[in-house]
């Protein structure tokens, strides 16, 4: 290397270096700011849903109602994995092809020890075709979090939708975003 090749390789390093505290401050705060959005949209989720801490009121007043997979089982747990809960959904809002962080497709809730349910989760879901209309690729997003894939054929009877779990009423040892979670726990033959 002559010279002036390395005089410009060194300037060049030196920008760099200079640069580099920068750059990591840009990333640094792009980071805070991700956080301060999830914790804001965890925030908003929380007092839109705080009035639904038991099914009734979900029922009487918001348009949810009790879902059941096709073969009648209303507490969706895995073997090994945990439970995700008993789900109301609003059929309004599943069939709207949006994604509102305000109203969240269907609540979820896990039984108690004394046998009642108690709201745990939020789940947010849209038909992959309805989202196709606007968004021809990807999936949604919300919580920093993108939204899971289940295809036609599923336990529900439904088309194939994207959907996201928020555990933002109950901690989730597994992640605050998974399916299930292994703390969740459905009694036989409900």
């Amino acid at each position: 290397m002559n010279h002036r090749t390395s005089t410009l390789a060194a300037a060049a390093l030196g920008v760099v270096a200079l640069l580099a505290p920068f750059a990591a401050s840009s990333t640094a705060t792009a980071t805070t700011t991700a956080r301060a959005g999830q914790a804001h949209q965890v925030k908003v989720a929380k007092a839109a849903t705080k009035d639904f801490a038991h099914p009734g009121a979900a029922t009487k007043d918001a348009g949810y109602g009790l879902l059941k997979d096709q073969d009648g089982i209303a507490c969706i747990d895995m073997k090994g994995m945990g439970g995700m809960g008993v789900h109301y959904a609003n059929p309004t809002l599943v069939g709207d092809g949006q994604i509102q962080l305000r109203h969240p497709e269907a609540l979820v809730y896990r039984f108690v020890k004394n046998g009642h349910l108690r709201l745990s989760a939020v789940e947010y879901l849209v038909l992959k075709a309805d989202w196709r209309t606007d968004h021809p690729t990807g999936r949604p997003e919300l919580f920093g979090h993108r939204f899971n894939f289940t295809p036609a054929g599923n336990r529900f009877g439904l088309p194939a939708y994207f959907s996201l779990h928020a555990w933002i009423w109950y901690d989730n040892p597994a992640g605050s975003y998974e399916m299930f979670n292994p703390r969740v726990n459905c009694p036989a033959g409900v």
